[in-house]
């Protein structure tokens, strides 16, 4: 086992910071903090390279040429420049696509904000059978996308689905309504269902946050007489900022990048109503490759750009939320 006695680890003697002293202290296996770090963190970085980083590049150079995904002898790429990137923003798909992820991101994500920490903030009081619930409301995300999507696609289904069945018969609808098939009404039902499977994952986050402030600063509180809400707003909000700033680039990253919910739900339809970007991405890249795999270079183009957005995203997120004053 490597030798990292934080009484000496810092203080190598001088004849061993040599050429010759340290190999003879690693074949000892006897290294200093920053050395076990770079030890450890290797084998991570190589991962992370061949399985993120390598990717992101490949397809940032594939966006600016044509061509053929697995190159064979008689076949070469093309650089085209900004060629794709020109296409991709004169297509109405693709803005159409751009609209429909904001809408789904940041009407969804603020919601689950809100639903999840009035969930946690119950979950925080002690009453009989607080394990049991805390689980309880972790199943609608616990159960995979596309199994989600499919149970919501069956209940919403005009024809036999429990949804319509219930509104016809308590009243509110005169006749069976198809959710999912009206372009008017789809977005805001897919909507509607990441909200539910993911609140509670938001419920989970805040609930760590709650736990970590001291009970303390609510009693002291508590005895200079301040309210609920003022202690909701003077305590509770301020120390959750680290909490909140995790919970929303959690959720609004995952929201802005969905497919399996469209393309289980609805498959991008009726029309283009539910398209998300990552799912016009991948209809543009597989679905009409041309002679040149133009598709692909033009999905390159806008998977590069899913990525630029999604950047700009949690850097405005990580420069509005972080004080690294707040512990």
């Amino acid at each position: 086992m490597a030798d990292v006695n934080p009484q000496t680890q810092d203080h190598v003697p001088f004849e061993e910071q040599g050429l010759r002293g340290r190999l003879s202290r690693y074949r000892e296996l006897r290294l200093t903090q920053e050395e076990l770090a770079v030890v450890l963190l290797t084998p991570v970085m190589l991962f992370l390279l061949a399985v993120s980083f390598y990717p992101i590049i490949d397809t940032f150079w594939a966006s600016f040429h044509t061509g053929y995904v697995i190159q064979l002898p008689t076949q070469t790429t093309e650089f085209v420049g900004l060629e794709n990137y020109a296409r991709l923003f004169s297509s109405g798909s693709f803005w159409n696509a751009l609209g429909v992820t904001l809408f789904y991101t940041f009407v969804s994500v603020p919601i689950e904000l809100v639903f999840g920490l009035g969930l946690a903030l119950l979950l925080q009081k002690d009453f009989k059978g607080r394990y049991f619930a805390q689980v309880a409301i972790l199943f609608p995300w616990a159960l995979p996308t596309v199994i989600n999507a499919k149970i919501w696609a069956w209940m919403l289904n005009p024809n036999y689905g429990v949804i319509s069945d219930i509104l016809v018969r308590i009243g509110i609808l005169g006749e069976p309504f198809a959710f999912l098939s009206n372009p008017d009404i789809a977005l805001y039902s897919m909507t509607s269902i990441t909200i539910w499977k993911t609140s509670s994952f938001m419920a989970l986050i805040m609930l760590a946050g709650l736990s970590s402030i001291p009970d303390h600063l609510y009693e002291s509180a508590r005895m200079d007489g301040a309210s609920r809400w003022r202690q909701f707003r003077d305590i509770t909000l301020p120390l959750l900022k680290p909490t909140i700033l995790v919970a929303l680039i959690f959720r609004t990253l995952p929201a802005f990048q969905a497919f399996g919910l469209p393309f289980g739900l609805t498959g991008g339809g009726p029309g283009e109503a539910t398209t998300t970007l990552v799912l016009y991405t991948q209809q543009a890249a597989y679905n009409n490759p041309g002679p040149t795999n133009g598709g692909f270079a033009l999905g390159s183009a806008a998977a590069t750009v899913i990525t630029l957005i999604a950047l700009v995203i949690a850097l405005v997120y990580v420069g509005t939320l972080y004080e690294p004053e707040v512990r």
